[in-house]
């Protein structure tokens, strides 16, 4: 085994084994067949590392600047997302 630490997505593949219920697994091979199942589960577990990661990003911040005012969320889903209701077009 080397000793290269990689990324995820990155590096060689290799089995492991894991333990998942069987509605779960009769759920994975409904949506994906037999043969996705380990891209669909790689790729689900790259998304939870992301969200891990944003999770930790923003506990960091929010212990060096205190939590975000419920303002400050507010601005900033207008930025991303555009105005409120009052913005949209009534048909």
């Amino acid at each position: 085994m080397s000793d290269h630490i990689y990324g995820p997505g990155e590096g060689p593949t290799r089995s492991v084994s894991v333990s998942v219920h069987e509605g779960t697994i009769a759920a994975l091979r409904s949506r994906v067949g037999k043969r996705g199942i380990s891209a669909y589960v790689e790729a689900a577990i790259q998304r939870q590392i992301e969200r891990d990661q944003l999770d930790e990003l923003i506990a960091a911040n929010e212990e060096m600047h205190g939590p975000l005012t419920q303002e400050e969320i507010n601005a900033a889903e207008r930025e991303m997302f555009g105005g409120g209701q009052d913005d949209r077009a009534v048909a």
